[in-house]
Parts: C-alpha cells; sequence; structure tokens
C-alpha cells in the first residue's frame, strides 16, 4: 500500500517533557491519548488528539526547537475565535517582520485567508489558519 493510504502524526521535539506537558494541555487544550518512554527518559512522550484521533507525538530530545519552519498547523473555522481562546490561555502570538499582522497577531494567508504563528517554549512553530 502507498503512504497516502495510511494516517500520518506530525512529532515535536522537546527538551522538557514536564515543561511540554504544561504548555500542550494546559495552554493548547489537547487531550493527551497515552504517554510512553522516549529514549532514556521514561514517560517522556505524549501522543494528543485532534480533529478526533491521534495527530500530535511530543518527545523529549535534545534536538528540541532546532527548526525555525513551522511544524504543524490546525485548519479552522473561526480564526479569531482560536486566537482569542490561546490568548486566553497565556499563548503568544509570532509576528514577522515581513509580513503585517492585526492586533491579535493574524496576517493574510498567500493564496488568500488568514493565518496565526504561535511557538512552544521551546521555540517549536506552529500555525491556525482559516480560509476566510
Amino acid at each position: 500500500m502507498p503512504l497516502s493510504a495510511h494516517h500520518l502524526r506530525a512529532s515535536v521535539a522537546v527538551s522538557d517533557i514536564a515543561r511540554a506537558v504544561t504548555f500542550y494541555e494546559g495552554r493548547l487544550g489537547l487531550r493527551a491519548l497515552r504517554s510512553a518512554p522516549s529514549a532514556h527518559v521514561v514517560d517522556g512522550s505524549r501522543i494528543y488528539a485532534s480533529g478526533g484521533g491521534p495527530a500530535l507525538n511530543v518527545y523529549q530530545s535534545v534536538t528540541a526547537g532546532t527548526t525555525a519552519a513551522t511544524l504543524a498547523t490546525w485548519y479552522v473555522d473561526d480564526l479569531d475565535a482560536i486566537v482569542d481562546e490561546l490568548t486566553a490561555a497565556g499563548v503568544d502570538f509570532v509576528r514577522y517582520e515581513q509580513f503585517e499582522h492585526d492586533a491579535k497577531g493574524i496576517t493574510a494567508r498567500a493564496g488568500g485567508g488568514r493565518i496565526a504563528w504561535f511557538q512552544d517554549p521551546d521555540g517549536n512553530t506552529f500555525a491556525v489558519e482559516a480560509d476566510v
């Protein structure tokens, strides 16, 4: 079977799983489906649900935060409401010099729609975006 027939899950390296749990569960409101070891760290990873199934693997690693690229994007219907919820939970949105952002940190997306970026405590970048 080709890879396109199989479920895909994003994986994100973090430097401290306890700090990551506080962020991903406490601030983002993600629900952990299970925890497991990560390399030599007992209970060093979490699988989080999003969109109705397992979607994000967060694991402790020395490679945490080593990319500036967006690692995963949530596609939402009401971007303003999601940004407001996350801001109220203590999430800060990233503003890039090359883009014009509104007061919430939302900018126009290439090809239409709108997007906002935020980072976890290790500097891993995520986005939330909407078509309108």
